[in-house]
């Protein structure tokens, strides 16, 4: 499990459907050490702070075995933080990773909290609409982290796993349960046990357990 890539980039506005549109997409590879706040990344930022960012989405995942798949998808060679992530990681993959485990890398600890939900905006940076629908469908989403203890951390670091988290939901499984079986309410039950789930996604599976409950 290593941290392959560390990825920063504050926002930029660019034009989509005629419009000017601001987004933190475009993240470009650091070297060296990169102080990580509960928050984010030193040099990062984020455009729509309701959707990305924040002390449960502080840091964006994505898994460098899935770009072989996407450069063929796309047709084009991706480097790391062509997906928007800060972390470009290998090992960690979504169906070996569960919401709630906890890891150090570096000098911090982190926390996995829900999928990355991919937006409209990834389908603009590569020209392809339907792409944040393919990731969706794909499972291949990555994942965000929550820091419980800020520190340095740089490229070619290790991760050291912390904690299992007893619930043992992986982020397949998770995205299982948004995108796919909607109405599996012992699978959707369980995760709303898992208290490191982050609030946004907590609220969305609430609502549909309270809806089914109506």
């Amino acid at each position: 499990m290593q941290l392959l890539s560390l990825n920063v980039g504050k926002p930029i506005v660019i034009e989509y459907k005629g419009k000017p549109l601001e987004t933190g997409i475009y993240k470009q590879p650091v070297e060296g050490n990169v102080y990580l706040s509960s928050i984010q990344l030193d040099g990062d930022g984020q455009a729509d702070l309701i959707n990305h960012g924040g002390k449960d989405k502080a840091v964006c995942v994505y898994c460098s075995e899935h770009f072989g798949f996407w450069q063929e998808q796309l047709g084009r060679e991706l480097s790391y933080g062509a997906f928007g992530e800060n972390f470009t990681v290998s090992g960690m993959m979504e169906s070996g990773v569960h919401i709630g485990d906890i890891f150090e890398i570096g000098e911090a600890i982190v926390q996995i909290t829900q999928p990355r939900q991919p937006c409209f905006k990834l389908g603009k940076r590569y020209d392809m609409p339907q792409l944040p629908i393919q990731v969706q469908n794909t499972g291949f989403t990555g994942y965000y982290f929550r820091v419980l203890k800020e520190g340095n951390v740089a490229k070619g670091q290790h991760f050291n796993l912390v904690e299992r988290h007893p619930g043992a939901i992986t982020i397949l499984e998770a995205n299982r349960l948004k995108y796919h079986d909607k109405s599996d309410w012992d699978g959707i039950r369980a995760l709303l046990e898992v208290e490191a789930l982050s609030e946004s996604w907590r609220a969305s599976f609430q609502k549909r357990w309270d809806g089914a409950e109506g």
